[in-house]
């Protein structure tokens, strides 16, 4: 309930003010004079805006509501009075029905019932229009905004409407609490025209930050705003746009990026570097690199990209070099040190799951569609919200957990490995998740060679290397990639090469990284030849050897001084666990003078009741892991063909007669166990076909023709001229056999119903790390060994072949494999084919090669994908074979 209070002067209309009583029940009149009661007596005018100031918003909208009744059909006028005023006519109005009434006697209404009826429709109209500020109310928009902000603003919202031109006369503003306060024509008419007039709310905010700003006498602004008041009116108008933030992380990506792809000549390292000189290299760094080279397919410009980044690390921090070199080559250790992180796909799923708060299923689905699980991380990582920062990655930290997830062993290991994973997925940013997920899968799949990486190494060196001049030569860049990779064959660990490497140089490389032994070297090969008359015309004038060519598992047998021994594979892994029967021999076949030794031999399969060579399948059933002496069911025999490393002398520069002669001086042959290779020193052609006859009808597969004293030096990791290698079915064939990679499959018909009838292989491009098709294959197999092939691939199936396929796009096969495994094929001819996608491009610029009547020989399990045969091989047999025939065949395939 309201109670009514009556105002006049002498130079004003009678005024009649509202204010809420107590209690709505409780109404005392006490009366102030004997002709009016205390809340109608008169008060000057001069009074009323102090009291208006006070009003409450309820006060004042029930107010106005009082003088739209009183003014009812009258337009407001300019010169309207603030809003709660009565104008004359309802003054005098009022003041007649006051002494016509004589205090309500006779039982008529008097003025005060009069306006006390008036209060109370006022007060509910003011409820209606501007409810209890603790209830929260919908925003208004539009025309009604406009009149809410007008009758009843917000304390905290609304600012003053000063007078530009008060402000300016004096110099200074008074603060005010609401507009009501404001005084002037100008405030006068904004509250008696609302609806019509009023700015929006954030309109008025603006005006009233831009009014509250006036220039003095001396041209400096002065202001009376509060903090938060002064930060409002800083904000921009709505109409103007606001300027976008700049994005710091974009442009160090673009600055990156640009200065990447210079060429050696114009790059600067220091450019391309955003971290402080000293500070860890940022995987954001690398991860940004790779995504760059990614979308390159030029060797040459790969290799500049690569070495700018090295060189990059070497200005600003050498200490991050050796994680940036391994990361960048695809692995976490030197192979021979056996470290493996352990991790498949299921794991890697998972781990992305929990990382991004996505369940597993809708990790897999988008693995169909995407075919990656690096760009599967990469979307996940984008679409996920951190509410604080993680610490960004660092090279060396990456580096340091993928060993840390190798080591984790026993029970929960795979849980500790998971949360490893996540630890980085989750501080991962930009394109890292998609980086590291493909290094956990050791599968990078860019273009990125391990043989580019030595030659972007050798590269930087050039180009970093203020301590020594190159060496007279005509490509110093070529001739430093060259050294990088015969120092990486002698000693393949990083380790040891990259803190030589910063210390003296590439020239003095050589010199500090030699062999040694606990680490294994990469074993020399030898290249195919078709018949005896052509290893008698190519070593004419030479002295050389023949030996036989076992059919078993190449391996390299270290024994250190301390009488510990190991055993790695071809591709250096360590085979020790496998073979403790040839560990535990080792003491029985060596002489007391030896100490130490590296033993170049073959481990074949092998039955010592018949003293016979058994066939390599049978070695392939023995176990690869955790072999123990009693559960050993497949013996073998270790057959020595050369030694590279005698009592601490390294052997590798002697030639071969020399190391034959350490060879026979430092082992015992004790048969079954370990025996010297079987060899003779001959150049008569008959003798050495016969003895091709001998070594067939041995079970070996033919012979190894080497020279013994000139260009007869050990070479690692090199297939050498110097080194041939003749089996007997390569007299009637194409030659060498080839290792070749399944891709795909066709389901079977008839009898093969049920399997599949024929697979499409392929070879690998080492260069643009690929698979390129090179013939279908149906025959070679028995009923069993199509089962156990189909049954095999039949769990490697995926959706649609991998984008590091090439093939043509008439190819339409019924399934699709993950490269998983190796088979050795022989075939009749090679021929050019605009099919198959074999070294296209190599020896025709449009067409590929493929293989005439292939057929399966055997199953490879010592050699993983990577490792199959090499377009470029494929290149060099179809060469060889098109000089022997002395045509050139351009036969279309019909396999």
């Amino acid at each position: 309930m309201f109670l009514l209070r009556a105002t006049s002067s002498t130079t004003s209309p009678l005024l009649l003010r509202c204010r809420p009583l107590p209690s709505p029940k409780t109404l005392a009149l006490a009366p102030a004079s004997p002709i009016l009661p205390f809340f109608l007596r008169a008060r000057p005018f001069a009074a009323a805006p102090s009291s208006a100031s006070a009003a409450s918003p309820r006060r004042r909208a029930a107010a106005v509501a009082v003088a739209a009744k009183s003014g009812e059909g009258k337009p407001p006028t300019a010169g309207a009075k603030r809003a709660g005023e009565v104008t004359a006519p309802a003054a005098a109005a009022a003041a007649a029905g006051m002494s016509a009434s004589g205090g309500g006697a006779g039982g008529k209404r008097t003025v005060a019932d009069v306006l006390m009826g008036n209060a109370r429709a006022a007060a509910s109209k003011a409820k209606k229009a501007a409810p209890s500020p603790k209830k929260p109310r919908a925003q208004p928009d539009g025309a009604e905004a406009e009149a809410e902000a007008a009758v009843a603003p917000s304390p905290v919202k609304t600012k003053r409407a000063s007078s530009p031109a008060k402000s300016l006369a004096d110099g200074t503003k008074k603060r005010s609490t609401s507009p009501a306060k404001s005084k002037g024509p100008a405030a006068a008419a904004q509250l008696g025209g609302a609806k019509e007039n009023s700015p929006s709310p954030k309109r008025s905010k603006t005006l009233a930050a831009k009014s509250d700003t006036a220039p003095q006498a001396d041209g400096k602004e002065t202001t009376s705003l509060t903090k938060a008041e002064d930060q409002a009116a800083s904000q921009p108008d709505d109409k103007k746009q606001k300027p976008k933030p700049i994005n710091s992380s974009k442009t160090e990506d673009k600055n990156t990026t640009l200065e990447l792809k210079k060429k050696g000549s114009e790059f600067d390292p220091m450019a391309a570097a955003y971290w402080k000189p000293g500070e860890p290299v940022p995987f954001l760094f690398l991860a940004r690199a790779l995504d760059l080279i990614s979308n390159e397919s030029g060797r040459i410009v790969i290799t500049e990209i690569l070495s700018n980044v090295f060189r990059t690390v070497m200005a600003t921090t050498p200490d991050d070099l050796l994680a940036t070199v391994y990361l960048s080559a695809n692995r976490i250790a030197a192979p021979h040190e056996g470290i493996e992180l352990g991790i498949g796909d299921a794991s890697v799923i998972r781990a992305l799951a929990e990382a991004y708060g996505r369940k597993e299923e809708h990790v897999k689905k988008d693995l169909k569609e995407l075919g990656d699980l690096g760009l599967v991380a990469k979307a996940s990582r984008s679409s996920q919200k951190m509410m604080i920062k993680p610490k960004p990655l660092t090279i060396s930290r990456v580096l340091s957990t993928f060993r840390a997830i190798a080591k984790e062993s026993g029970k929960d290991s795979q849980d500790k490995k998971r949360n490893h994973i996540k630890g980085l997925l989750v501080a991962a940013t930009d394109c890292e998740p998609q980086y590291i997920t493909r290094l956990l899968q050791s599968k990078m799949r860019i273009g990125l060679a391990e043989k580019t990486v030595q030659m972007a190494l050798g590269q930087a060196a050039v180009y970093s290397d203020k301590k020594s001049s190159p060496p007279k030569v005509q490509s110093p860049f070529e001739e430093a990639a060259k050294i990088i990779k015969q120092v990486y064959s002698v000693l393949p660990i990083y380790d040891k090469i990259v803190p030589a490497l910063l210390e003296v140089g590439v020239w003095k490389l050589p010199e500090t990284c030699k062999f040694s032994i606990g680490v294994p070297v990469g074993p020399m090969l030898a290249k195919a030849t078709k018949s005896v008359s052509e290893i008698i015309d190519k070593f004419q004038g030479l002295e050389y050897t023949c030996e036989y060519k076992y059919d078993g598992e190449r391996a390299q047998i270290h024994c250190m001084e301390d009488g510990t021994v190991e055993i790695y594979s071809r591709n250096a892994e360590r085979n020790t666990g496998k073979y403790p029967d040839v560990v535990d021999a080792v003491s029985r076949f060596r002489k007391p003078t030896v100490k130490s030794f590296v033993l170049d031999c073959e481990i074949v399969a092998y039955d010592r009741e018949k003293q016979k060579i058994l066939p390599f399948q049978i070695l392939s059933t023995r176990a690869r892991k955790g072999v123990t002496i009693n559960d050993i069911k497949v013996s073998v025999c270790t057959f020595g063909f050369d030694i590279l490393y005698i009592n601490g002398k390294p052997l590798l520069q002697e030639q071969l007669k020399i190391r034959r002669e350490h060879l026979y001086n430092s082992f015992e042959e004790v048969p079954g166990v370990f025996q010297l290779a079987t060899a003779i020193t001959s150049n008569d052609l008959e003798e050495i076909q016969k003895f091709l006859d001998t070594a067939v009808n041995s079970s070996c597969e033919g012979l190894i023709i080497k020279t013994l004293d000139k260009d007869a030096t050990y070479e690692p990791a090199k297939r050498s001229n110097n080194w041939l290698k003749l089996k007997k079915d390569y007299m009637d064939s194409i030659g060498d056999s080839l290792d070749l990679v399944p891709i795909a499959a066709f389901y079977g018909r008839g009898k093969r119903t049920g399997v599949f009838g024929s697979f499409l292989l392929a070879c690998y491009d080492e260069q643009n790390e690929e698979y390129q098709t090179i013939c279908n294959i149906g025959t070679g197999f028995s009923e069993q060994q199509l089962e156990e092939r189909s049954s095999s691939l039949r769990t490697k199936v995926i959706e649609k072949p991998k984008a590091y396929y090439r093939f043509a796009d008439t190819m339409d096969p019924d399934v699709w494999f993950e490269p998983s495994e190796v088979w050795e094929v022989k075939a009749a001819d090679l021929s050019i084919s605009p099919v198959h996608r074999a070294a296209n491009g190599i020896v025709d610029p449009s067409k590929g090669i493929s293989l005439r009547f292939p057929r399966l020989l055997r199953l490879r399990d010592d050699k993983s994908p990577e490792q199959a045969t090499t377009s470029e091989q494929v290149a060099d047999m179809y060469r060889a074979q098109k000089i022997n025939h002395g045509y050139n065949q351009e036969d279309e395939d019909d396999d």
